[in-house]
């Protein structure tokens, strides 16, 4: 039997992950939600979602212990980011004063509105923040995770802050708002997203479902 790990390192939206996850999975897959080092290393796939901050975040996985777990995990299976998941991965993140990161990728995470006025370069109008709603998602790069999902589909975000990637070959999606930002990153195994698949009806099903049948490989 296959197991998918949730990890929970003190986030939220795990329930609606964890729910989408078991609508696509076959009946030889085993979900779970858990911080248990075990489970995770037993996983055969692991997805870190969450909504929150990441400095807190951050500080759940080293108060467990559970940082040097991780980057193994990183080294030999597939693993899924969403929202946090994603920008935790990258190396330096401005919430809360400032956040050394896991920087497995090149880039930053930077509050929306940052760089000072936060307006849509078309209609001149202020944007609010957070940044809330369906978008659509620009493929930057061909990946597994992509298949059956169209160039240009909508996907649904929530957050105030975004990555700016530094390496082309990391970056697989953009999205604009305000600004183009880094909607989905990749290295290795592992593949990250700013919106929240399990938000996004069928096409955030589909890129579960492809993440569940993916071996690692780009």
């Amino acid at each position: 039997m296959a197991q998918v790990a949730v990890a929970n390192f003190g986030t939220g939206n795990l329930r609606s992950v964890y729910k989408a996850i078991e609508r696509v999975a076959d009946k030889r897959t085993r979900v779970s939600v858990t911080a248990k080092r075990s489970e995770l290393e037993l996983a055969d796939r692991v997805v870190w979602p969450g909504q929150g901050a990441i400095g807190t975040c951050l500080k759940v996985l080293d108060s467990l212990d559970l940082r040097e777990t991780f980057e193994r995990l990183l080294d030999n299976r597939p693993l899924l980011g969403i929202c946090l998941g994603l920008q935790a991965m990258y190396e330096y993140s401005d919430e809360g004063g400032g956040v050394e990161c896991i920087g497995v990728l090149n880039g930053k995470v930077r509050h929306f509105d940052g760089a000072g006025e936060f307006t849509d370069p078309v209609t001149g109008l202020r944007l609010k923040v957070p940044h809330m709603g369906w978008n659509n998602v620009t493929q930057t790069r061909p990946h597994p995770l992509w298949r059956g999902i169209e160039q240009g589909q909508r996907f649904y975000f929530v957050h105030s802050y975004c990555a700016h990637s530094g390496d082309p070959a990391q970056e697989y999606a953009t999205a604009e708002y305000g600004d183009r930002f880094t909607a989905a990153g990749g290295a290795n195994n592992y593949f990250g997203v700013q919106f929240h698949p399990e938000k996004s009806q069928n096409a955030g099903l589909q890129l579960i479902k492809n993440f569940l049948e993916w071996d690692g490989s780009v």
